[in-house]
């Protein structure tokens, strides 16, 4: 099968949307046979994805195999677990057992769901279909708290924003460039993220809570694993990484404290503004970050490391360097993405520019007319309807919220209005809404909207108005409009 428009920039592109639509109409004409995978991930959280497959002989074992494996390595990634099960089809796990393993295609999936996530063996069990585990999701009414003086934190590879909020408004915001990924010595991460709560806290008159976001998998505001602390070794990761944000709330007189994964707080952000739910987050920068808000307006305890999960599924898609796999979103939602296309754009730069810069000097071809610079971003648009159409059968969606300093300037407005363009060839999928980020969103949003994470706990420092708003209006639903909170 060929994709419904091909990407200018890379006409092998094989999308995961087109192959899975395919896939899912020679199963219908051939009747097709039920299967379940669920995830366990602890503290009885169970997701459950049931789908159907080919009867699993002869030439359909291969289509089978690929099929199955790249939903579960989608679900790992979107939902997390340690514990799988398949039910229907023992022969389908037999084979996804030699795949996740030590040995296997996906050790690296192994490993990291497994011992450093979840601090448990990774298995991959079979069971017939009336005893496959029941779905037990778990979300919270996370965020959108506007109340008393907050500091809001982003943290990202090239990059650490802050914003200080008072009531709701923004009083402050500020971005400073700083490097994290290969720093040996965890008190740099610890000083630069202490220096941008001082340059916020100096614009209030009290700091009552502060909330941050980073690229990671964060829990109880302990990195588990985190790019921006790769340069650590495993002993100073532990020592120096993992109680990094418990150390800064002493240093801030223990006041309210909540670190959570930068998609979710994208996700918030996105849901915030658009005064709506059921949003995916999406932002593209140094990689791949996302998040989701479910139709109900609450946060999960899914992973949403979309980064890592596959929209790509020719056998030469490019290969992602940390995770060892091909065709994963890392490569098509980043700088590295804009990178890996100059050569096919016909933009030379130096092969030593960093993958910033190449983005930089790209964006500023953009600004100046320049098409080939276009057709990169138009085809990382591709991407993105593809994408698209292809998350849609894992969330349920009623809008997208594009951000990220990939969409920077005139980049945004042609990477959504080719994806908008790729996303009509998938009628199923007409209601989805992409947004693109707003200026004021872009500079400060993400900083603003992990300011309002933390509850704020009933202190002497609070004033009559605070106190007021934690009795009457904390947890509201606070909707953003230029530099505005409320």
């Amino acid at each position: 099968m060929t994709p419904e428009l091909t990407p200018v920039l890379d006409p092998g592109f094989l999308p995961a949307a087109s192959w899975n639509r395919a896939y899912r109409t020679k199963v219908r004409e051939s009747g097709g046979d039920p299967l379940i995978i669920a995830l366990e991930r602890g503290q009885g959280a169970v997701s459950v994805y049931e789908t159907r497959i080919l009867p699993h002989v002869g030439e359909f074992i291969k289509l089978n195999n690929l099929y199955v494996e790249r939903a579960l390595k989608f679900l790992l990634w979107q939902k997390g677990g340690h514990r799988i099960t398949i039910a229907g089809n023992p022969r389908v796990a037999d084979h996804l057992r030699g795949v996740y393993s030590p040995a296997g295609a996906r050790a690296f999936d192994y490993e990291f769901m497994g011992e450093r996530v979840y601090k448990a063996p990774f298995v991959i069990e079979s069971a017939p279909l009336e005893d496959a585990p029941q779905c037990s999701e778990k979300a919270v009414p996370l965020g959108r708290h506007c109340d008393g003086c907050r500091i809001g934190f982003d943290l990202g590879g090239s990059d650490r924003k802050s914003a200080a909020m008072i009531d709701g408004s923004i009083v402050f915001s500020e971005e400073v460039a700083w490097d994290p990924y290969y720093q040996t010595d965890p008190s740099y991460h610890f000083d630069g993220i202490d220096d941008s709560l001082r340059r916020a806290a100096a614009h209030l008159p009290r700091v009552d809570a502060i909330g941050g976001s980073a690229a990671g998998v964060y829990i109880d505001s302990e990195p588990r694993v985190a790019s921006i602390f790769r340069g650590l070794t495993a002993e100073q990761f532990e020592s120096g990484a993992r109680p990094i944000f418990h150390r800064l709330r002493e240093r801030w007189n223990n006041v309210p404290f909540l670190v959570v994964n930068d998609g979710e707080v994208a996700a918030l952000g996105a849901s915030m503004a658009l005064g709506d739910n059921a949003v995916l987050g999406i932002s593209m920068g140094t990689s791949q970050a996302a998040g989701y808000v479910t139709p109900e307006g609450f946060i999960t305890d899914w992973l949403d490391e979309l980064a890592f999960a596959p929209i790509d599924y020719r056998e030469d898609a490019p290969r992602d360097e940390w995770s060892g796999d091909i065709g994963v979103g890392a490569q098509y939602f980043s700088q590295q993405a804009v990178a890996r296309l100059l050569p096919a754009a016909g933009i030379d730069v130096p092969s030593d520019m960093p993958f910033a810069e190449r983005l930089s000097r790209t964006q500023q071809l953009m600004s100046g007319g320049d098409e080939r610079a276009h057709r990169v971003f138009e085809t990382i648009g591709s991407y993105l309807g593809y994408a698209v159409a292809h998350y849609a059968d894992f969330y349920e969606l009623r809008h997208v919220f594009v951000m990220g300093r990939v969409t920077s300037g005139e980049a945004g407005d042609v990477i959504l209005r080719e994806a908008r363009r790729v996303l009509e060839a998938f009628p199923e999928h007409a209601g989805i809404r992409l947004h693109l980020a707003s200026e004021q969103d872009k500079r400060h949003g993400q900083a603003a909207a992990a300011a309002t994470l933390p509850v704020l706990e009933f202190t002497d420092r609070c004033d009559a108005r605070n106190q007021s708003a934690r009795s009457g209006r904390s947890g509201d639903r606070c909707e953003r409009a230029e530099g505005k909170l409320r």
